[in-house]
């Protein structure tokens, strides 16, 4: 089993930028795939950013340019830079992982963590 906390969610101003971070532990050596999605309220869970497990990156069309994805050195670090921050952007952020790889598809992941707020004003 793997587990997911993230952490740097906060509340900024139009314009800024933040740096979002999920810590895994358990079984991560099981894990290939890593993906960012969102959820606004009344909206959809919708993807903003994954890294599959040959170092592709898939980025949202709506984010491309102002989002970033990687993972640390000991792989158990998930990343996500986000720039020029939007009110649009205000969510709760969602970091998933799984074995296999489904880059912005959200039911492809078995594994989440509960979540950050990111809040743009």
């Amino acid at each position: 089993h793997v587990q997911l906390v993230e952490s740097g969610g906060n509340s900024v101003q139009a314009g800024g930028s933040l740096r979002l971070s999920c810590a895994a532990s358990g079984s991560t050596a099981s894990i290939s795939c890593w993906a960012w999605f969102r959820q606004a309220p009344g909206m959809q869970r919708e993807g903003v950013a994954a890294l599959d497990s040959d170092g592709t990156t898939s980025v949202a069309d709506s984010l491309r340019g102002r989002v970033t994805i990687s993972l640390s050195n000991t792989k158990d670090v998930l990343n996500l830079r986000m720039f020029f921050l939007e009110p649009g952007d205000t969510a709760i952020y969602y970091c998933a992982a799984d074995w296999r790889c489904g880059s912005l598809n959200a039911n492809e992941y078995n594994y989440w963590g509960q979540g950050t707020q990111v809040t743009v004003s």
